[in-house]
């Protein structure tokens, strides 16, 4: 299977350039339809990566691929969720989820003709992830894990080829976080869209995702990759295995030691 994400030899600095870099000579590959989740220390560079994949910072030194494409400016085969679902009180549920149409070519071109289509296909992602007949709710209407169900449907509206995620569960109970990690799976399994899962639950990574990779203290870098070989569909039953904990073990060593290097 081809990468389809590949970030090679790549260093970035903010500001001006006269702070430490935030990553340096960081180099992975993540396959078409591939489920991967970054771990690592937190200030590690977990979410500068995801910025640099997707074209919204580029990098001071290397090269970054999506899709056969260098990225040289923000990519719109994306689709991003994150910890704080950042939906517009003002708008109804299903208004949250047609705003990436609004500006997305070639959807934004199209929304007032299809209109009814757009409506639809919104309207079917909310069913799919248990949130039938709330389209007219508002975000306030809603509980935290509604409105995270919500915004992971407004990321997908778009039917993007790229999905990243940047701890989209990590303010949630952990009953309502282990709801959404089944809802994500199953998205995944479905549309077999390529996932990058920035994460600091090692048992989320575990559970979700087909490669973890463990990146070093800042500046960040990656030090360890895990294939993880658990059959799909996987249940949460396999999370209270000796098995499963042993993956956790392993990868919490990788991050102590970076943090012990750091």
């Amino acid at each position: 299977m081809s990468a389809f994400v590949e970030l090679h030899e790549v260093t970035h600095v903010y500001g001006g350039g006269e702070t430490a870099p935030a990553v340096d000579g960081l180099s992975l590959k993540i396959r078409e339809g591939e489920f991967a989740a970054i771990v690592g220390p937190s200030g590690c560079g977990k979410s500068t990566m995801m910025k640099l994949a997707t074209g919204l910072q580029r990098p001071r030194r290397g090269t970054v691929i999506v899709a056969g494409q260098e990225v040289t400016q923000p990519i719109k085969i994306t689709g991003m969720a994150f910890q704080n679902p950042v939906m517009l009180p003002w708008r109804t549920t299903l208004r949250n989820l047609l705003l990436p149409l609004e500006i997305v070519e070639p959807h934004r071109s199209r929304l007032r003709a299809n209109k009814s289509d757009y409506v639809a296909r919104a309207e079917a992602l909310l069913a799919k992830v248990g949130l039938e007949g709330m389209g007219q709710k508002f975000p306030w209407q809603l509980s935290g894990g509604m409105q995270q169900r919500a915004s992971l449907c407004r990321s997908l509206i778009h039917e993007p080829k790229l999905l990243m995620l940047d701890e989209p569960f990590g303010a949630l109970d952990a009953f309502t976080r282990e709801e959404l990690w089944c809802v994500i799976r199953d998205l995944h399994a479905e549309r077999g869209i390529t996932v990058i899962l920035v994460t600091h639950d090692l048992r989320e990574a575990v559970f979700l995702a087909d490669r973890v990779f463990c990146m070093s203290a800042r500046p960040g870098r990656i030090i360890a990759e895990r294939e993880i070989d658990f059959p799909r569909p996987r249940d949460l039953d396999i999370t209270y295995t000796p098995e499963f904990a042993s993956v956790v073990h392993e990868l919490r060593g990788h991050i102590r030691t970076a943090r012990e290097a750091a």
